[in-house]
């Protein structure tokens, strides 16, 4: 039914258990495509050389390391995971990957590592179910 699964993280918990959930799809499905993406807000160029690159580089290391977590969340799947880490807006970018990839269901967390902790559903996960072309699975 899903033959390409685009999994979207940030590092939370809601994230992290959407990783799970997603694996546990791609195991009863066995998709052809298995993606995960983390998005990192893009760097104000006013900072300057070299405080530019050097938060350049941690946000690349953040991202990194949240793809890692997520990875070992997944474990084991049928067929090769493939990751991506996109500067910009996360919603937009989330969108953009799985209509540049043609996925066929995004999965992610209800909630983020936003300020506002108190939602019921995140700014971009609602973002996403707004504005995708495909599926939506959202988890808490």
């Amino acid at each position: 039914m899903f033959d390409k699964i685009l999994l979207a993280v940030d590092g939370s918990d809601h994230a992290l258990h959407a990783a799970r959930v997603a694996a546990e799809m791609a195991r009863g499905m066995k998709p052809k495509e298995f993606r995960i993406v983390v998005s990192y807000d893009s760097i104000p160029v006013y900072l300057g050389e070299p405080n530019m690159q050097f938060a350049i580089d941690n946000r690349k290391k953040d991202a990194e390391e949240i793809l890692d977590k997520a990875i070992k969340e997944v474990g084991s799947i049928p067929g090769e995971i493939h990751t991506e880490m996109i500067e910009g807006d996360p919603a937009a970018a989330i969108i953009e990957v799985a209509n540049t990839r043609e996925s066929n269901i995004i999965i992610m967390g209800s909630r983020g590592l936003g300020r506002l902790s108190g939602l019921l559903l995140g700014s971009t996960s609602q973002k996403v179910v707004a504005h995708a072309h495909c599926p939506v699975l959202v988890v808490r």
